[in-house]
């Protein structure tokens, strides 16, 4: 396909040339970014399988938007979608769907990790408004792109970490400001997560392509590899060519609470650690390719407005989590009912804890009371569709509304979010190298916000950004 060879630049210059025909103009840019609240969103769903579906049903809300066009590179994966909208316009390749389709005014990202960046910077240049599935990309310097990005083309944006506009979240947010359990200095969050295969080898043996995928636009701007079943359809989570873990994964719902909660911004420094792997006596398997099986990272935040003493937040996936603290009875599960996934912040006057997507929050006062939230106020609280129902509201209303501003990921927010979790990941992949025979091992990095760098380990830089295929850059 001609369209494939093309640069970013280019295309965006093409499409933009064949959108000069005033009938053709969406309707947002005629009105400059607003959409009068009685007309229906148009909404192109880019991934339409698995939490794509959710996405496009929850933004489609019953009808008060319109699903104009579905593109999934495996129509299998989206079929239950597009057997629901029959009418709406079917491709495999994003940017035929842009070059094709005007009358859009919003779109959904729910593919893997690593192609969010690429489509979601195509549409904002073309002046849509974007829902993007967490994380909001891939590494740190594409969610640097994409939080200024939102703003240079006017875009209404939210990432699908739907637990920032939860209840449950809002709880824990009047509970520390209310000064219940004082300033805190330290917090837990950790994951039962990965439940896919990581710390494998790369394979070798590669079986026959599946019967109608583009596998071409799937790898996109990763480096090309034959395909496997290892990598599609919900494997490649624990390939760092396409995923990001799971840090990557549950970062955006578990470190949400305590980023939101704390007014955490960037961290100042990162250090992790990571299970090895064996398969022989005494050596350690080299798979850089792969994710671990568990890591534990530890970040480091500055004081805050809202926290006024530094805090160390530490991660943990693979199963393992912390300890009971004294404070907390020996039968009271913490975090999510089993355990598995969950948020403790540790203050001066007590422990502050919940679950995924701020669920079940309990506040541990020193006194030994116990402060749980209302039981009735979870049977009102909001379901996971009402994220996705602010942005489509906050896309009619326009860029800078009232609606918009009170989007709870819009990607002011979730840039910074997505940018910390990715910078355990860099911590992660540096340990896992090697110089010569020898692992890197554990280092305590130094981050430079501002710069994007770190400053006491240069071979860790390798992974703020990654190299671009060839027709699929970032510019």
């Amino acid at each position: 396909m001609k369209s494939k060879q093309n640069s970013r630049r280019t295309f965006i210059k093409k499409t933009a040339a064949i959108a000069a025909g005033i009938s053709i103009i969406p309707r947002h840019v005629i009105g400059k970014g607003f959409i009068a609240p009685s007309d229906k969103l148009n909404i192109a769903v880019i991934g339409g399988g698995g939490k794509g579906h959710s996405d496009a049903i929850n933004a489609w809300n019953n009808g008060t938007s319109n699903i104009t066009a579905i593109c999934d590179v495996d129509w299998n994966m989206s079929k239950k979608l597009m057997d629901k909208f029959p009418k709406a316009a079917k491709y495999k390749d994003y940017r035929k769907l842009f070059d094709e389709i005007k009358d859009i005014d919003a779109v959904t990202v729910s593919t893997p990790d690593h192609t969010h960046a690429v489509i979601t910077l195509t549409a904002m240049q073309l002046g849509k408004h974007v829902y993007v599935q967490k994380p909001l990309t891939h590494n740190i310097h594409e969610a640097r792109v994409l939080t200024n990005a939102a703003n240079r083309y006017k875009s209404v944006s939210q990432m699908g970490n739907q637990g920032a506009s939860s209840d449950g979240t809002k709880q824990l947010i009047k509970w520390f400001d209310a000064g219940l359990i004082g300033n805190v200095n330290e917090v837990e969050v950790w994951t039962n997560r990965p439940v896919w295969p990581q710390g494998i080898k790369t394979p070798t043996n590669f079986p026959k392509m599946m019967d109608g995928l583009a596998w071409d636009v799937w790898v996109g701007p990763a480096e090309m590899v034959d395909y496997h079943p290892l990598y599609h359809p919900f494997k490649w989570r624990g390939w760092w060519n396409f995923g990001t873990g799971a840090l990557g994964d549950m970062g955006c719902h578990l470190i949400d609470p305590p980023f939101r909660v704390l007014g955490l911004k960037h961290p100042s420094e990162v250090e992790s650690s990571v299970g090895a792997m064996f398969s022989k006596d005494w050596t350690p398997d080299y798979l850089p390719d792969s994710c671990p099986p568990s890591s534990r990272t530890q970040l480091k935040f500055k004081a805050t407005d809202k926290n006024p003493v530094d805090i160390k937040l530490t991660w943990t996936d693979g199963g393992l989590r912390p300890f009971h603290p004294a404070l907390i009875p020996p039968d009271h599960p913490i975090g999510d009912r089993n355990s598995a996934n969950g948020v403790m912040m540790m203050g001066e006057k007590g422990i502050m804890t919940c679950g995924t997507y701020g669920q079940t929050p309990k506040v541990y006062l020193n006194s030994g009371e116990l402060i749980e939230m209302n039981k009735a106020d979870f049977n009102n609280s909001l379901p996971e569709s009402g994220h996705q129902i602010h942005w489509v509201e906050a896309c009619k209303a326009g860029f800078g509304s009232a609606e918009h501003k009170a989007l709870t990921s819009s990607f002011d927010y979730a840039g910074p979010l997505t940018e910390s979790l990715l910078i355990g990941n860099l911590a992660i992949r540096s340990y896992m190298q090697k110089t010569g025979k020898k692992f890197n091992g554990r280092k305590r990095l130094l981050w430079d916000s501002e710069n994007l760098k770190v400053t006491n380990h240069d071979a860790a830089n390798q992974f703020v950004k990654r190299a671009y295929r060839k027709g699929w850059s970032l510019d």
